[in-house]
């Protein structure tokens, strides 16, 4: 760990996108060829109970382990391709420059932060992104081996178990399988560090890693882990009493005996998703939220993997939100907008508050350079981006999720 972050609790998060074959988008947002995973975290979760989040979690020893060299291609990187000097006046984001060598890690932190992630992503939904033999993997799309072909469902289960309980054991399954995990699948995305003051249980924050993804013609069967995600399948408002009702589950469908509410899958497009959390029967988080608005921006899935592939070569800034205090609502302040500190407080150690009697209309009028989340409630969340986005990244759309529009008044 960087000792600059020190406050933070390393992790890593997958964008994982994949093709929905001839069912078209169903969004009024737009036609959208492919969809996105999102896993409702548990309710008795420490950090985000209830949301909807990508599948994810915590770097482990073990995804660092000297023995992973034995498994992967020896070079630098284990095949992964350099990532270019950051432009002037720039940095590499610290999860990433922190040399892992003087940490007692002969793994560099690329190799190993993909390692998690798709070590995260067997654990919490039965998903495995794995190469046969040592890789690397082709350039196209991931072409993850199915985990039932390789394993029967109680081989999964039990496989799932022990790693969950034991993130070394990944390292066993994948010399079981004669395969190592397709690192070369996951292209370098974005980097969020949890805001001050939206620390978890024990003062936890995280700095996270978020890659991308992209799979073939059609989504893997997804499963829950019973612990960590309560259910794969997005949960609808008429689900708040489920005591009282009796369901199925299935890979894609949700049926009901007592009512036929709105089908909500495990799978959905970005613009899916945001209407889902529009309507109020999902929860997200500002970063979930903002990389989907992100993601809105490409309807075909070759246009998004061209793009994450060519992109992820340049590396990505280091986001922490800086919140903002109005007198009717909050603001996440991001790099680049007018108002974010010239010297933030990473830390939290200075106490340092913003806050404003100023109601967040007038904060908008009063403004003109925009790099910013307003948070009116959970569920009331509005983007504004208009600065030059960096390292050849795209901003994203600017989607409200109320039926304010600051922007028409600027």
């Amino acid at each position: 760990m960087n000792p600059r972050l020190r406050h933070w609790r390393e992790a890593a998060t997958l964008l994982l996108a994949a093709g929905t074959g001839a069912r078209p988008g169903r969004s009024a947002l737009g036609p959208c060829d492919y969809e996105v995973l999102l896993l409702k975290r548990s309710s008795r979760s420490g950090f985000a109970p209830g949301a909807h989040v990508f599948p994810g979690g915590l770097v482990e020893a073990a995804d660092f382990s000297a023995a992973w060299l034995g498994l992967l291609p020896a070079s630098p990187l284990c095949g992964l391709g350099s990532v270019k000097p950051p432009p002037a006046g720039s940095g590499r984001a610290p999860i990433f420059a922190t040399d892992r060598r003087q940490l007692g890690s002969p793994l560099p932190g690329e190799v190993a932060f993909r390692i998690c992630a798709i070590r995260e992503t067997f654990e919490e939904a039965g998903i495995l992104l794995l190469a046969p033999g040592s890789g690397p993997g082709e350039s196209g799309g991931a072409g993850p081996l199915p985990a039932e072909s390789l394993l029967s469902a109680a081989e999964v289960g039990e496989w799932r178990r022990r790693v969950r309980e034991d993130a070394g054991c990944f390292l066993q399954l994948c010399r079981h399988l004669g395969c190592v995990p397709n690192i070369w699948a996951l292209h370098e995305w974005s980097n969020w560090l949890t805001p001050v003051g939206r620390a978890g249980p024990g003062g936890r924050r995280y700095d996270t890693a978020f890659y991308l993804c992209c799979l073939g013609e059609r989504p893997p069967h997804a499963s829950e882990d019973e612990r960590e995600v309560t259910a794969c399948l997005m949960t609808s408002k008429s689900l708040a009493t489920q005591s009282f009702v009796q369901y199925q589950q299935s890979a894609d469908t949700i049926q009901l005996t007592l009512s036929r509410p709105r089908e909500i899958r495990v799978w959905s497009s970005p613009p899916e998703a945001i209407e889902l959390f529009k309507s109020r029967e999902i929860s997200l988080a500002p970063p979930q939220f903002y990389e989907l608005c992100r993601l809105c921006n490409f309807s075909s899935l070759h246009e998004l993997h061209k793009f994450s592939s060519d992109r992820a070569l340049e590396g990505c800034e280091c986001w922490m939100p800086i919140m903002l205090t109005a007198s009717d609502g909050l603001i996440q302040l991001l790099p680049g907008d007018e108002l974010y500190p010239e010297d933030p407080d990473y830390t939290g150690e200075m106490n340092t508050v913003m806050s404003t009697d100023k109601m967040v209309e007038d904060l908008m009028k009063e403004g003109s350079t925009f790099h910013r989340i307003v948070i009116k409630n959970i569920n009331s969340l509005a983007l504004y981006v208009n600065i030059q986005a960096k390292y050849k990244h795209m901003n994203p759309l600017m989607i409200n999720t109320d039926c304010s529009d600051y922007n028409s008044r600027l």
